[in-house]
């Protein structure tokens, strides 16, 4: 006898090529903090990128404003298993960031305001991988899902997307960040459910 019935795809309308082991989609867009909301005002944000050597990059709302804005459409996952697929997005790609930062580091350490970080290879950002994106679905970024503005990298679990980013400090070793020293996965490929250390 049949275990599964020939043909059995998933629940209804799932379409488990586009779905990471493990997730199931969602219409709605779940808050999920690790603290409480910020509030930072656009006219004393700043986004940093500062180098292993010590040598720091800013701009400005404005400033990040008046670079070449990318608006990917992109799929994102959470490690708490939900999907939502060709989300869309607008904000300025890591690689317009990074352009001109004399770097020779392999790892990034992501920092927010209300103090949340998070750790990436930093190859992980570039390539058109991640954005520091201000804009979701054609509206400003609501507070609760990280704006004014947070990182993208969707093709890590969602917790590497830092809300409110504020910066990113260039390493020559990797530095858990947040959840990955309380357990989480140091990379987070959702391909391959990379959830929890040993994963």
């Amino acid at each position: 006898m049949a275990i599964v019935t020939p043909g059995f795809r998933g629940r209804a309308g799932q379409p488990d090529d586009q779905l990471p082991p493990g997730q199931h989609l969602i219409q709605d867009f779940p808050v999920l903090s690790a603290g409480p909301t910020p509030g930072v005002p656009l006219d004393r944000w700043e986004f940093t990128i500062t180098t292993e050597a010590g040598t720091v990059h800013r701009w400005s709302w404005d400033e990040l404003l008046a670079l070449p804005q990318e608006s990917p459409t992109v799929d994102i996952h959470c490690v708490t298993k939900w999907s939502k697929l060709a989300t869309s997005w607008v904000g300025v790609s890591l690689d317009a960031l990074l352009d001109g930062v004399d770097t020779a580091a392999d790892y990034a350490l992501v920092g927010s305001y209300g103090g949340y970080t998070t750790n990436l290879p930093l190859e992980d950002l570039v390539d058109g991988q991640a954005w520091v994106a201000h804009t979701y679905e054609g509206e400003e970024l609501p507070a609760e899902h990280g704006g004014p503005a947070r990182l993208l990298v969707p093709h890590l679990y969602f917790w590497k997307s830092a809300k409110w980013v504020r910066g990113i400090r260039l390493t020559d070793e990797d530095e858990p960040g947040f959840w990955e020293s309380l357990g989480y996965h140091e990379y987070g490929d959702p391909w391959r459910e990379q959830r929890y250390a040993g994963d």
